[in-house]
């Protein structure tokens, strides 16, 4: 077609053939955009579908299939699955049950006096042994089975007043254990004894005390 040109228009061959490459070159911007389209539109569509594909599978696993009632299908199987959960019962069977170890009354059995004798030097300073020598607290002469707040003319804080019992063994030794646990609102500001051979130790001296 060039060649045409040229020959029926040899002085306008130059305008003639740039006007027909500057034709020829048109449509190619045109069919790149066209290209970039179709592969933009292709991508976008599979974008869509990864994404519909992924929300499915998190609707699946998190029950949403079943109306939300996955939890409810499987709560005790995830519970019994439960690694601390598994942790706690394996330990509890290893432990096993707890020892307290010796009984009050083996203890008592076992008691030492002089060593009881010892311990009652953290109480002198506030209980005497002689009978009707009271000082910040209560005289303990055969204090062991003697009523709570017997002493007529010591002023019992209305906490221990109101106790009721008697002080035999295993009253002393939760008393002495902590006194304020024992009876709350006493006067008594002792923090206790925390060893239960001193504790069997002092109630086997004071039984001494009569």
């Amino acid at each position: 077609m060039v060649a045409l040109l040229q020959l029926a228009n040899p002085l306008g061959k130059g305008v003639e053939v740039g006007k027909i490459r500057s034709k020829e070159k048109v449509g190619t911007p045109m069919d790149t955009m066209e290209i970039t389209k179709i592969v933009g539109a292709t991508c976008g569509a599979l974008l869509v579908y990864l994404l519909t594909v992924t929300a499915a599978d998190s609707l699946y696993m998190s029950g949403g299939d079943h109306g939300g009632h996955g939890d409810e299908h499987h709560g005790d199987e995830k519970a019994s699955l439960n690694p601390a959960s598994i942790y706690a019962v394996a330990s509890d069977e290893e432990s096993g049950p707890a020892e307290d170890g010796p009984s009050l009354e083996e203890l008592l059995a076992s008691a030492d006096v002089e060593k009881g004798a010892k311990v009652f030097s953290k109480c002198k300073s506030c209980h005497k042994l002689e009978t009707g020598q009271n000082g910040t607290g209560p005289h303990l002469f055969a204090v062991v089975d003697r009523e709570i707040g017997a002493i007529t003319e010591f002023a019992y804080s209305p906490a221990m007043a109101g106790l009721g019992g008697v002080w035999d063994a295993a009253a002393l030794d939760a008393f002495l254990e902590k006194p304020k646990s024992y009876v709350p609102g006493t006067k008594m500001s002792f923090a206790g004894l925390k060893k239960p051979t001193d504790r069997a130790n002092l109630i086997a001296y004071l039984e001494t005390v009569q």
